[in-house]
């Protein structure tokens, strides 16, 4: 029997803190008829094979809201958790430490559903979860887009004057250089990211050594500013109408 065919653990966080700066009370934020974090809840509780959906927050409202979409909140996260600065590492380490303590319940991966990107289709989800159980080496999974702009052409100041980001092998100037000639580069964009419990807990890391791609050639939409309501309200009314991701020319590739 493979990976894929035996029923893991797989559990599926989801952090939403009460604060935000950009937006305030962002994840309660309405948008096309719900509130933002149950498009996530909702993407997880549709996987076939994430077997249970925890949300992480520091706030009752949004607890109960997610309880009321049907995730579970076994516990509020720590305020000292849920500041401007608080890391992934930590909200994921409290979560699995806790549910130990408590419940004695492990998971062999956690699959990381950030609210702010709510613009996701379930199987795609599930296609990360099959690559990662397949690849019992790998640490972590990350979902990456191609980027729009090649770091090869950036800088660094220092000492007030212009350094390379970064270097290629064998040339001189890549920044100099034909984009085309350069390799390619890919940004994060969280669509979806998978880490094992044992990377948070035991190396107290969120990606490791092992980090396999999950490449995502669709449109990213996230709410990081208001003004991004009105794109991100259209995209998730595509999303439920199954017209998304939108149709493109042949040989384009989507924005992140």
């Amino acid at each position: 029997m493979s990976a894929c065919d035996r029923r893991a653990e797989v559990l599926a966080l989801i952090p939403a803190r009460g604060g935000s700066k950009s937006i305030p009370r962002k994840n309660l934020v309405v948008v096309a008829g719900k509130p933002l974090i149950a498009y996530s809840i909702e993407q997880a509780l549709a996987s076939r094979l994430i077997t249970r959906t925890i949300v992480s927050t520091d706030d009752e409202e949004i607890a109960d809201v997610a309880r009321a979409c049907g995730a579970e909140v076994p516990f509020m996260r720590p305020g000292a958790f849920a500041l401007d600065e608080s890391t992934d590492l930590e909200v994921f380490r409290h979560v699995l430490q806790e549910l130990d303590a408590r419940q004695g319940y492990a998971c062999e991966l956690v699959v990381h559903l950030r609210p702010t990107g709510p613009v996701r289709r379930v199987e795609p989800i599930d296609r990360a979860i099959e690559i990662m159980l397949g690849r019992p080496d790998a640490h972590s999974l990350r979902s990456v887009s191609l980027a729009e702009q090649t770091p090869y052409k950036m800088w660094r100041m220092v000492d007030g004057e212009l350094q390379p980001l970064l270097q290629v092998p064998g040339m001189v100037e890549p920044c100099c250089a034909p984009r085309q000639t350069l390799p390619e580069a890919y940004w994060q964009n969280g669509y979806v990211d998978i880490v094992r419990p044992h990377v948070v807990l035991g190396l107290g890391r969120m990606a490791g050594e092992r980090v396999l791609p999950f490449i995502v050639d669709e449109p990213v939409v996230e709410l990081d500013y208001p003004e991004s309501l009105p794109r991100l309200e259209q995209a998730l009314g595509a999303l439920g109408r199954g017209e998304w991701p939108p149709a493109r020319p042949a040989g384009a590739r989507h924005p992140v």
